[in-house]
């Protein structure tokens, strides 16, 4: 069996900032397990572009050495803002090969506890033992499909997640379920490359995140009223990227506040391209059956659409026994509320050793965790919380 002080399970934004933090302190031996930016680069459209704004879209290194604006100047290759979705992967690689040269592709089947540490089963049965692991596995496992579509087969609906490429629905009449970034996206690139699309959402109005001139780009109103990650509304942007302040507020400000910064909402600049697109608000799917090669809907105002497929851009449920590297015996050792593990200001769960960064982490630290502005925050404090408990533990 191997051995290290941590391993990291997930090599997105938020395990390659983790690694990168702890590599650099107090020399730990740290191991990665995961495909660079995979969800990233297979479960995202092609075409797409980050709806967050470049301030917010850096991974993190202690020294802030390793930005977009240093790929930049290493690579040649341009940063423009809204930033295209292969320009980030490109960035996340480029980081990682800069952080984490020595990262382990393999995947990680089963994570288990062992005597005072934390056992790790990889896909090709070799084991390993580790004091400290740190889930930052993403949110793949977490796609959500509403249960009037789960009875059909993935030829006639899906989720979004599902597709990195849609050229395959050219010709086709799709309908998208969503009013957020990514069903307005999706319903736009559909359209762009030949498809008939409609939008139907819940929602009584499609918001858009339009950016008033004085308020956002001048400087000292914009700073006053937006910090850089820009997650939230004018005044609570601020509260949300100081995550040990909203963890401290009463639990209901937290879970009304959380929901108001992230409602659905699409960016300004995608707007014009929606525009030729049917955007059904107020209206809610009631069932959905296979008539042969299709898809009826009902809808709640009574009438039917007849569709080729249904995408669903439903967004993401946070439930960590969705994992399927935890198994029931760890799962009961490990606190949650609604899915979410409770933890502690090192984000550390309540297994000893096991802790977990993402969108995981939001009822613990509020919405951030769900971006990738809040790798920082998150990497650092996790830094300090097992630097803290391996020196309180005698080592130096």
């Amino acid at each position: 069996m191997t051995t290290c002080d941590v391993a990291i399970v997930g090599a997105g934004p938020y395990g390659l900032s983790a690694a990168a933090h702890l590599r650099a302190a107090n020399g730990l031996d740290i191991h990665v397990f995961g495909e660079p930016m995979s969800f990233w680069e297979r479960h995202m459209p092609k075409g797409m572009l980050l709806r967050s704004p470049l301030a917010g879209s850096h991974l993190s290194d202690p020294f802030r050495s390793l930005t977009l604006q240093a790929y930049q100047a290493a690579s040649g290759n341009q940063i423009t803002a809204p930033l295209p979705l292969h320009r980030f992967t490109d960035y996340g690689r480029w980081f990682q090969s800069q952080a984490v040269p020595d990262l382990d592709p393999r995947k990680v089947d089963r994570v288990e506890k062992n005597g005072a540490g934390l056992q790790l089963t990889l896909e090709d049965g070799e084991t390993w033992k580790a004091r400290r692991v740190i889930i930052a596995a993403g949110i793949m496992s977490f796609a959500w499909q509403p249960p009037e579509f789960r009875n059909l087969p993935f030829s006639l609906a899906s989720h979004a997640c599902a597709h990195r490429d849609l050229s395959h629905f050219r010709g086709k009449r799709v309908a998208v379920i969503g009013a957020g970034q990514s069903a307005l996206e999706s319903a736009a690139l559909l359209h762009e490359i030949g498809a008939e699309v409609e939008v139907l959402a819940r929602a009584p109005f499609v918001r858009w995140l339009w950016r008033q001139k004085w308020f956002h780009t001048f400087p000292p109103v914009a700073r006053l009223l937006y910090a850089p990650p820009d997650v939230g509304q004018a005044g609570l942007s601020h509260l949300v990227a100081r995550p040990n302040l909203f963890r401290r507020l009463p639990r209901s400000v937290q879970n009304r506040w959380g929901k108001r910064a992230i409602r659905p909402a699409g960016a300004a600049w995608l707007n014009p391209r929606c525009a030729p697109i049917r955007i059904n608000t107020g209206t809610a799917v009631i069932s959905a059956s296979p008539k042969g090669e299709r898809v009826m809907l009902k809808l709640s105002d009574a009438s039917e659409r007849h569709v080729d497929h249904v995408l669903l851009a439903t967004g993401y449920r946070v439930d960590v026994s969705r994992y399927p590297f935890l198994r029931d015996r760890i799962l009961e050792s490990i606190r949650r509320t609604d899915g979410y593990p409770q933890l502690d200001s090192g984000f550390q769960s309540s297994v000893p050793g096991l802790h977990f960064l993402g969108a995981p982490a939001a009822w613990s630290f509020g919405p951030l965790m769900r971006f990738v502005a809040g790798a920082e925050f998150a990497s650092r404090r996790v830094t300090r919380g097992i630097l803290g408990k391996i020196n309180s533990n005698g080592r130096s």
